[in-house]
């Protein structure tokens, strides 16, 4: 546990310089460099979740800047990592860091983080309950069955005193890790996608931002939730991805830049999140400096 250990203590120095660093970002113009290939040309985005109305406002913000941007939706957060690695799309942005450095890990690949967008809470919901008071004993919960979302919301979990885990839990908490006999509830794992179409199915259900809406909720309604300025947070923050050969890209990096300081964009994504999103300007260099870190303790962990 002494790598997780000094991962938060790189979390907690990290956080402090996502609120004095300067925007991540190349060169003023996008054309600047003569070798650059995305000069010119369409730069493919991939995200979950293009129909929210901050994209379209990105994307003339970006057209603004002679930059043409196609937004390619993913139904869920399996694929846009693999379409970044396979060249079917030239950035992607809908992960946080750890989200990022598990998929590397696994699959063996260098994918970095290239630019900084918001930490989102991480809420609990139920459609039978006002309050986790409420919430039966032997009651069910619903979680995300990705790694990194599923460790985040079994904190939530127990932070809200609906379950106990092993050693206080971290990063990389399961299923396993639950202790039964002290916990108020049991949990069970489904697609993130599927949680918010299921919460009928549940007392209550932890549920990304992204999905939210396909609930008819929104994020007020939510009756526990994590704290996205605390310290340790800032493996959750939100990022551009790139290839590791384009993290220096001017265009790409013209591409964050339009994301951290338009100010149409930034009150978008703001409206988006209820007004729950932590924007956030860190640089690449200690987003990857972070992501490093993260995948160390992945890898000591297994």
């Amino acid at each position: 546990m002494a790598r997780l250990r000094n991962w938060l203590a790189a979390a907690g120095a990290l956080a402090l310089a996502a609120s004095l660093s300067a925007c991540a970002g190349g060169s003023d113009s996008p054309a600047a460099s003569g070798d650059d290939p995305y000069a010119g040309q369409t730069v493919k985005i991939g995200v979950v979740g293009a129909s929210d109305e901050y994209w379209q406002t990105y994307v003339d913000a970006a057209s603004a800047e002679g930059i043409e941007v196609e937004l390619v939706d993913f139904t869920d957060y399996n694929q846009p990592n693999p379409a970044l690695s396979a060249g079917e799309v030239d950035l992607n942005q809908f992960q946080h860091i750890l989200y990022l450095a598990n998929y590397n890990v696994e699959a063996g690949d260098d994918l970095a983080a290239i630019g900084a967008t918001a930490i989102y809470p991480l809420g609990l919901y139920s459609d039978k309950y006002d309050s986790v008071d409420a919430i039966p004993e032997g009651g069910t919960v619903g979680v995300p069955n990705d790694e990194t979302n599923r460790a985040r919301a079994l904190l939530v979990l127990q932070s809200a005193g609906l379950i106990e885990l092993k050693d206080g839990g971290n990063a990389f908490s399961t299923l396993d890790d639950i202790v039964t006999e002290n916990s108020k509830v049991s949990v069970k794992e489904l697609e993130a996608s599927l949680l918010a179409n299921s919460l009928q199915d549940f007392d209550a259900a932890i549920i990304n931002n992204d999905f939210i809406a396909d609930a008819g909720l929104n994020a007020d309604d939510a009756i526990a939730q994590d704290d996205p300025s605390d310290p340790a947070a800032l493996a959750y923050a939100n990022i551009f991805a790139s290839r590791a050969d384009d993290v220096d890209n001017p265009t790409l990096n013209k591409l964050v830049e339009i994301y951290q300081t338009n100010e149409d964009v930034q009150q978008g994504v703001l409206d988006n999140s209820g007004g729950t999103a932590e924007m956030l300007t860190t640089s690449k260099e200690d987003l990857q400096t972070q992501l490093d870190q993260v995948e160390e303790d992945i890898k000591a962990e297994g």
